[in-house]
């Protein structure tokens, strides 16, 4: 099954993402991607798609990402409501719901005084 997707280019603090038709199983790697179809740097707000390509691929059964589909709504290339996307944080997710404990405590006393009985022997 291929998608439609972000692929990140550019250095540390400056992304530059190319869309990309890629196969959905495999990572954005470079060269791993079955045509460009456009290319967005968010920085400067430039963009540049492919518009006749981009619609050939979605009539073949190509599925945008949900970030790429939210820039296809917004330049008017599909008709559609825009997605909501939310990144997940991995803080969130550990301190938001406590982890139980695997490690059982000691056994309580009984409230029955504990005696020795070697000091009682002598």
């Amino acid at each position: 099954m291929l998608t439609i997707r972000f692929l990140r280019s550019g250095k540390r603090g400056q992304p530059f993402f190319r869309i990309v038709v890629i196969n959905k199983k495999s990572a954005p790697r470079p060269g791993r991607f079955v045509e460009i179809v456009g290319f967005f740097n968010p920085s400067t707000k430039e963009k540049q798609l492919k518009t006749e390509r981009i619609q050939y691929w979605l009539s073949v059964g190509a599925k945008p990402s949900e970030s790429v589909h939210n820039l296809l709504v917004s330049e008017k290339i599909i008709q559609a409501k825009k997605i909501n996307v939310s990144r997940r944080s991995k803080t969130t997710e550990s301190v938001g719901a406590p982890q139980p404990s695997t490690i059982e405590s000691a056994p309580q006393p009984t409230g029955e005084p504990v005696t020795d009985s070697a000091s009682e022997a002598v």
